[in-house]
């Protein structure tokens, strides 16, 4: 009986090392992912609520008052502010925890813990930014331009890498004729929906003809749909329909976004017209459009293998599970970009309430990193050829 119980006691011990404990000590660093994740979500929140509803509280501060275009100026600024705050949490973990490789140690343990530590330490980050003089917050807003658009290149990068990884699945040896029924059919789906997607795009963004730069949008990403599988598709690339149908996808998606991110009052955009009022479908697109950017950052901070030059197949048991650094980085880029949405990449840009990612600028951005994503699919095609080429060019000489 004794040596039962003895047996039951241990058995408890070892059910409470279970993920809160671990999470609790500092070692669970899959955990603490989420709860960086449920920071930058706060730090999202926060720079909405400034922007919309914290004007009336920035004017009685004396350091705003020098706020460049006036009034409407104060939202902006005070989503630079949080934004500068949470890039320089972000970024100050990236240096700490930078370059480690193993589990268990003192880096390791500051990433996955010390959490009350790093909750007051991002607070302070988050109040500081609102005692900075005005002329810096605007440096910053210009700087934050490059450092948003070093965030699209990485989860461009990761997006696009994500898509080869799945055909790469679906095409080895020992999935592939498991998979084939699977690849067709999923490739189909994805041209159908391109399709139509291009289709419903001339319905609404089109209505009448002088809506040349809509229709050259449209018609452009229906040219580079084109453009991608001819080349997948060529006999020394030989890619399939897979990687282009799903790059399809994600092509038209970027172009229907960059689209619905023009303003209101245009008339080849009805939808924006009807998004003038604030609606419950207005705030539901909001709150979704804030979602999906957390979860964007999320998953492109904890997918450090892509962008590792040298592969390794084999990690060992005390290898971190992701790169704690590259982690933290786009994460910090991240809060730049989340930055240039709420304001329209325009620091003077003065935005209406439940909003997100409106103005030219904003389709511009999206239309540029559209066709940057397609350069960049069709580089990673072409690129094995050239370097074999060249390598056979050279053997020769």
């Amino acid at each position: 009986m004794e040596r039962g119980a003895g047996g039951s006691s241990n058995e408890r011990q070892k059910e409470d090392s279970s993920w809160f404990s671990q999470f609790r000590n500092g070692s669970n660093p899959w955990m603490a992912r989420y709860v960086y994740g449920l920071i930058f979500l706060a730090a999202n929140l926060l720079a909405w609520a400034v922007r919309d509803y914290g004007r009336g509280a920035l004017t009685e501060m004396e350091r705003l008052k020098n706020c460049k275009g006036g009034h409407d100026c104060l939202g902006a600024e005070g989503v630079l502010r949080v934004s500068l705050g949470c890039f320089v949490f972000y970024f100050l973990m990236f240096l700490s925890t930078a370059g480690t490789s193993k589990v268990y140690g003192s880096r390791d343990s500051w990433h996955s813990g010390w959490w009350s530590a790093k909750i007051v330490l991002w607070i302070a980050f988050t109040v500081i930014p609102f005692l900075i003089p005005s002329s810096f917050i605007q440096l910053y807003g210009e700087i934050a331009h490059f450092g948003a658009g070093v965030f699209l290149l990485i989860q461009l990068i990761s997006v696009i890498s994500f898509i080869h990884w799945l055909d790469d699945c679906c095409h080895s040896e020992k999935n592939e004729e498991r998979c084939r029924i699977h690849v067709m059919l999923i490739a189909t789906v994805a041209y159908v929906i391109s399709i139509l997607g291009i289709i419903m795009m001339y319905i609404w963004y089109t209505p009448e003809p002088s809506c040349l730069l809509n229709i050259f949008f449209i018609t452009w990403t229906l040219v580079l749909l084109q453009l991608m599988t001819s080349i997948s598709l060529h006999p020394k690339v030989n890619a399939g329909f897979l990687t282009p149908g799903i790059m399809g996808l994600y092509v038209v998606f970027i172009c229907w976004c960059a689209i619905r991110s023009e303003p209101a009052g245009e008339s080849c955009n009805r939808k924006a017209e009807s998004s003038h009022r604030t609606d419950w479908l207005t705030i539901i697109s909001f709150i979704v459009a804030l979602l999906a950017m957390v979860i964007a950052t999320f998953s492109t901070g904890i997918d450090s293998k892509c962008f590792q030059f040298k592969k390794d197949d084999s990690p060992a048991e005390d290898d971190v599970p992701y790169g704690y650094g590259f982690f933290h980085f786009v994460f910090a880029t991240g809060a730049m970009y989340f930055a240039m949405l709420l304001i329209g990449w325009n620091t003077h840009h003065a935005m209406k309430k439940w909003t997100i990612d409106v103005g030219w600028t904003s389709t511009w951005v999206r239309i540029v990193n559209e066709w940057l994503a397609v350069c960049v699919y069709i580089w990673m095609l072409v690129a094995p050829i050239i370097v074999k080429h060249r390598h056979a060019s050279g053997s020769i000489v």
